[in-house]
């Protein structure tokens, strides 16, 4: 919205200057783009007339002219403007004037013929005015007035950038109205005098669609002068609001416009057959309009029409063949209340946006036709003539707007806003605002003005008394933070660190959907019956997962399938697993949910090389990477892989991962009929472990090192095959000898040698004492107990 200041000091003037005006508008919510001047920087140019005007000797487009400013003399002045003629009122820059651009009027001489000044236009002034020749000023003006004075110039346009929901400051009068608020200032709108009818004459409105339209008013105006001159002032009000004076009728609707809020229009009544029609267009209506483009208007479009065709589309744009025009004689002028959601959207629909749609789609007053009908007729007749017959209205009352009662509550208030705002000031401001207020025990009832359509909610009322407060004036708090350190265990494992290590290693990570298909997870998860979605996503993620390695299969044999073929692949998130009775309605607690990590492993074991051979990924390759995350524990050590079966893995093939006894985990070869139920092309490898099992880690302690030397002997035994070499190095650890800190295989051989259904351990002892160095009658007794304990226990014998 772009206003002139003066045109605002008319309604109310503040005693604050422009820049104070717009930082408190621009406070107050209503944000100032730009405050430009009307005009540009002059001095010395004054009001004149032509007392004579005739052609120069020498020049066919130049006239000479003698100008009176008031002076004693009259001034000679060379002319080329095709309006000039005698008894113009003009705008005359005499000698030692300035005009913009600092150009300096001296005494000159055009083709032989002396000039005292320079008779000005718009443009010469810096005035955005499109003219073709020199301002023509109204005969009444005062000579040797100087022209900023007359035509105020000492003036500035504020552009106002309004959010969507205050659509009542488009216009004069709701500026002012919130000026007035702002500074406790009374407001004085222009006395408008109602137009007493002298004429019978009057139109007929029929409203077919009173949801979109709940009141037209139409009156007739006849013999109207339409060649009449827009007074300057109202054109220099509108071009100083940002629009271009047409004609006096047009002027006096956008006048009205921006002054009242409510857009109208003006039709030829000559045009109009029959009476006016309210309705919805017909699909594919066609409607020529005032550009000339031709619009084919959809069923969702109202529009204003007569008994035969379409005249208008309702708030938003005319039709050219109702349009007013220099012949015309008898008008009839609108003034309607449009529902925004009616007119909303519509005007983009066309490509168009105009002055009207833009108010129409944001609310207009619903109580403002009648006011806006009678000030449009009054400037009417006062700048063209005619006479105006009566109102004729047609209206829903029951489709018009209800004005919402609001209640405020003061702790509301006092929450929201962290500061106490006396009961006094609360209701002030309300009452101000033009709401009608009456205090509760609570706090405050307000029912909302007709002109404030944004006003619904209690919150809406808390953001009006804090803007008009001042949020400037309410004091700045630094929040109240009680900040405590999170709790931090040292042991915890940082799933970041894992992740790093997994991707380290070639892994990357997945993250695949909580919903899997059933029938692939049951081939996993057989023996637990999962939890059925009852409106799923779609067939395939209609259960939920009972592990995570569903998502991770589907995952290699979609790359697979687009010629990768190293996968390598690892995903943490929960499996949900169902307790209890889940007959009936499922709730949390029926359902556990585990944090997992898996991965899975397929295709080559490296990357492609020339220097290595090809050979594909295997159960150790992904045991020693799991082996790897489960090192960052510090509890390698605890854990052990034991032979187990599967239903997802292949059998001879399949470990479980234990914990203190516990299997916290699987891992194996995919079994050969699930890589065919998955599409999976060749060997797959996967694990999966409960993150529980692997979320803290040993904290190691200082201790002191041994001064003396460690000493290594080898030792070689005969085992059964079944015996796991695991447990053969575990056993030398347990033979109760403290000179016996480690024990590592080192080899495994069988053959030539050794029994069938026997194996051969080479494991490698490390002896050492903290208190002394071992003589050798130390170390063989050391030895002869680990191998009298794995005999014991084991029932492992020493190799010969």
């Amino acid at each position: 919205m772009k206003f002139s200041e003066s045109w605002l000091r008319e309604w109310v003037s503040p005693a604050n200057d422009t820049e104070a005006l717009a930082h408190q508008i621009t406070m107050a919510g209503l944000e100032v783009d730009e405050i430009a001047p009307v005009a540009g920087d002059f001095s010395g140019v004054v009001v004149g007339e032509v007392v004579e005007c005739g052609q120069h000797p020498d020049a066919d487009k130049l006239r000479v002219t003698k100008i009176n400013v008031g002076g004693d003399e009259l001034l000679d002045i060379v002319c080329g403007a095709p309006n000039c003629r005698q008894g113009l009122k003009v705008a005359v820059a005499t000698v030692g004037a300035v005009l913009p651009g600092n150009f300096k009027i001296k005494k000159a001489k055009l083709r032989g013929q002396p000039s005292f000044g320079m008779l000005c236009s718009f443009t010469e002034l810096g005035i955005d005015v499109e003219s073709d020749g020199i301002i023509e000023l109204p005969t009444d003006a005062p000579i040797g007035t100087d022209i900023r004075e007359y035509l105020s110039l000492n003036d500035a346009a504020i552009d106002v950038d309004l959010t969507p929901n205050r659509a009542d400051c488009l216009s004069l009068r709701g500026l002012a109205r919130e000026v007035g608020v702002l500074n406790r200032a009374d407001v004085v709108e222009p006395t408008i005098t109602p137009v007493a009818p002298s004429i019978d004459d009057k139109v007929t409105v029929r409203i077919d669609a009173p949801q979109a339209c709940p009141r037209y008013l139409g009156r007739v105006v006849r013999n109207v002068n339409v060649g009449a001159q827009t007074p300057l002032w109202m054109q220099e009000k509108l071009r100083r609001s940002g629009i271009r004076a047409i004609d006096p009728v047009v002027d006096v609707t956008n006048y009205v416009m921006l002054e009242q809020g409510q857009p109208m229009h003006a039709f030829d009544l000559s045009k109009i057959e029959g009476g006016i029609v309210v309705r919805l267009a017909e699909e594919g209506e066609a409607l020529t309009l005032l550009d000339g483009n031709e619009a084919k208007l959809n069923a969702q479009t109202l529009v204003i029409a007569d008994d035969q065709k379409a005249l208008a589309m309702a708030g938003i744009f005319g039709g050219q063949d109702s349009g007013v025009t220099s012949e015309t004689q008898d008008i009839l002028l609108e003034s309607a209340f449009f529902a925004p959601e009616a007119i909303r959207g519509r005007a983009r629909n066309y490509g168009l946006h105009t002055d009207s749609s833009h108010r129409f789609e944001r609310g207009v007053d619903p109580a403002l036709q009648t006011a806006a009908m009678e000030r449009a007729t009054e400037l009417l007749i006062a700048i063209c003539g005619g006479e105006a017959g009566e109102i004729v209205v047609g209206e829903s009352s029951e489709h018009l707007p209800k004005r919402d009662t609001v209640t405020l509550r003061r702790e509301k208030l006092d929450r929201l806003l962290g500061h106490y705002i006396d009961d006094a000031t609360v209701t002030d401001i309300l009452t101000r605002l033009g709401c009608g207020v009456s205090q509760t025990q609570e706090g405050w009832q307000a029912t909302a003005p007709s002109w404030r359509f944004d006003i619904a909610i209690e919150q809406d009322l808390i953001e009006e008394v804090g803007r008009i407060y001042g949020y400037d004036n309410i004091p700045t708090r630094a929040p109240k933070a009680a900040l405590t350190m999170r709790e931090h265990q040292e042991a915890a494992m940082p799933l970041k660190r894992v992740r790093d290590l997994l991707v380290d290693r070639g892994f990357h990570e997945a993250i695949t959907y909580s919903f899997v298909e059933p029938k692939q997870q049951a081939l996993i998860v057989p023996e637990v019956e999962p939890l059925i979605l009852p409106s799923p996503i779609s067939a395939d993620m209609s259960a939920m997962r009972l592990s995570l390695l569903p998502g991770l299969l589907n995952t290699v044999a979609y790359n697979q399938k687009r010629q990768q073929p190293r996968v390598r692949l690892f995903e943490f998130g929960l499996r949900f697993t169902p307790e209890g009775d889940m007959t009936g309605a499922v709730r949390q607690e029926n359902i556990r949910q585990e944090r997992m990590l898996a991965g899975v492993i397929a295709g080559p074991r490296s990357e492609e090389h020339w220097d290595m051979a090809t050979a594909t990924a295997d159960f150790f390759d992904l045991k020693g990477d799991l082996e790897a995350v489960l090192e960052l524990s510090g509890k390698l050590s605890d854990f052990r892989f034991v032979a187990a079966k599967h239903p997802a893995m292949h059998p001879g093939q399949t470990a479980a991962i234990e914990l203190d006894g516990k299997v916290v985990g699987y891992m194996g070869t995919l079994h050969p009929e699930l890589e065919r139920e998955f599409g999976l092309n060749g060997r797959t490898v996967v694990f999966e472990i409960e993150w529980q099992a692997i979320d803290s880690r040993f904290i190691p302690e200082a201790a002191g090192l041994s001064k003396f030397p460690a000493n290594r002997r080898d030792i070689a035994v005969i085992a059964d095959q079944a015996l796991a070499s695991g447990d053969v190095v575990a056993a030398c650890l347990e033979s109760g000898n403290a000179l016996v800190k480690g024990a590592k295989l080192f080899d495994l051989y069988t053959g030539k040698g050794v029994e069938e259904g026997k194996k051969s351990l080479a494991i490698a002892l490390t002896l050492q004492s903290d208190e002394r160095t071992l003589e050798e009658a130390d170390i063989s007794d050391a030895v002869s107990g680990v191998v009298a304990h794995l005999s014991e226990k084991l029932g492992v014998t020493l190799r010969d």
